[in-house]
């Protein structure tokens, strides 16, 4: 069933544009607190949000329909989203919200859920929602001695803080290292800095002050050149590059090099492998992931399993395949013994302790292996279905054969946008580049035949 308002990752949309307005948040509380409605007891939300000037009104709507629910809300205030999924399960809530659209521009804005046991929710329960959206609910609504209370809860940044710390090792602290961190304007403006600086740190922050339009806007790790440029200007050992929601990192050596998610989630295998403590035999990834990483991995004997694009598909795999370290190229890591979903500052924080154990330049420890050529090109379609296509089909087997043991070739319609993805990587990049460019040309001449 094609679903309306869920894409990969919640709903997501332009604020106070269908749909995410807040006449669907306040349905959206109403229906999710009905499905989650279990029992006798005060059933709970905790709502979180970024920075966004949205933000505002989409939290009210939500509480309004939560409570009108019978579920008393817990408003948090701008926090990072593995906070919100903490919170869920140390509050004992039945649900847990993330107001965020990650790292969009602030026009955007989404709502994503939680369970009661910190994880994201099912595509089951989600279809559920989506079932009840379009109802009428009034039949839902709690009695009017039953209504629901909402109240702003203090505090939650230090149990964040205090959760993010004892991910390190007790032995490990942070003296010594000057770290530059951009928090992107967005929702770890007040606790990554905090933490990193109670741990020892010499932190120089940027991306900490929102005005409710700059989240992401030229700052964070969707744009780390002006993390780069303080890395430099600061002489910082390290720089840690944050998402608008905190859910995905990105480092900056001491050279100002950009470092991806790829080379962290090495990083980190090795390091938990050498310990003892890595699980599964190796790591969970896309299959937007380098083959570099594949092939590094591969040399220390242990596996990359692959999923489709979208955090919660590697979650799915880890939980089910007994596997403790997962993520995606762009950032998002997920350390399944500290956490249920990507958390940007804890993976920098493992990569920070592996820093403090070898002793060595960031430079040296996360340059893990070098990555093959990757060529990502888009193809905007309008109609049809390109991909069916008989030539296209040729074409594609084509380049798959003509890539072979070399390379690997990724050609998949986009989640949220209406595009067709065309990526191949291999150890030629002229021979890549030519197979990019021959495909998008002929997925764009269908498109426009059609």
């Amino acid at each position: 069933m094609k679903r309306r308002y869920f894409g990969t990752d919640g709903i997501r949309g332009q604020a106070n544009i269908f749909p995410m307005t807040p006449d669907l948040a306040m349905r959206v509380g109403i229906a999710v607190g009905t499905i989650f409605r279990r029992g006798a007891h005060r059933h709970r939300v905790v709502i979180g949000k970024d920075t966004r000037l949205s933000g505002y009104m989409l939290e009210n709507a939500l509480v309004a329909g939560f409570t009108a629910a019978g579920v008393d809300a817990f408003v948090l205030g701008p926090i990072p989203t593995p906070a919100v999924a903490m919170l869920t399960r140390s509050l004992r809530a039945d649900i847990g919200v993330m107001i965020s659209a990650s790292h969009n521009p602030f026009e955007d804005n989404g709502i994503k859920l939680f369970g009661p046991d910190g994880y994201k929710l099912s595509d089951d329960i989600e279809s559920q929602i989506e079932e009840l959206l379009d109802q009428d609910l009034s039949m839902q609504l709690a009695r009017s001695n039953e209504i629901g209370r909402a109240k702003r809860i203090d505090g939650v940044h230090d149990r964040y803080i205090e959760h993010a710390k004892r991910t390190l090792p007790r032995d490990v602290t942070l003296k010594g290292l000057r770290i530059a961190i951009d928090c992107a304007n967005g929702a770890a403006y007040k606790v990554a800095p905090a933490a990193l600086w109670e741990l020892g740190a010499d932190v120089v922050s940027i991306g900490t002050e929102p005005n409710g339009t700059n989240i992401n806007l030229d700052c964070g790790s969707t744009s780390p050149a002006a993390l780069s440029k303080k890395v430099h200007e600061v002489r910082a050992d390290i720089g840690i590059a944050l998402d608008g929601d905190a859910d995905r990192v990105l480092i900056v050596d001491e050279k100002g090099t950009i470092i991806d998610g790829d080379q962290l989630m090495a990083v980190i295998a090795d390091s938990w492998a050498a310990e003892g403590t890595l699980r599964g035999g190796g790591i969970v990834a896309t299959v937007m992931s380098n083959l570099g990483l594949e092939r590094y991995l591969q040399s220390r004997k242990l596996s990359l399993q692959r999923t489709k694009v979208g955090d919660r598909y590697v979650v799915e795999h880890m939980r089910e395949n007994g596997f403790n370290i997962g993520g995606e190229q762009s950032g998002h890591i997920v350390l399944s013994d500290f956490g249920t979903t990507g958390d940007g500052l804890v993976a920098a924080l493992q990569v920070l302790s592996s820093v403090k154990r070898l002793g060595k330049p960031v430079s040296e420890v996360c340059h893990k292996f070098t990555p093959v050529p990757q060529v990502l090109k888009n193809v905007r379609i309008s109609a049809g279905k390109p991909l069916e296509d008989n030539v296209v089909r040729q074409a594609i087997a084509d380049a798959e054969a003509a890539l072979s043991k070399n390379g690997r070739l990724l050609i998949r319609p986009s989640g949220t946008e209406p595009l067709i993805r065309v990526m191949a990587e291999g150890d030629d990049r002229g021979q890549v580049e030519r197979i990019v460019d021959e495909l998008v040309s002929v997925i764009g001449s269908v498109r426009h035949a059609a």
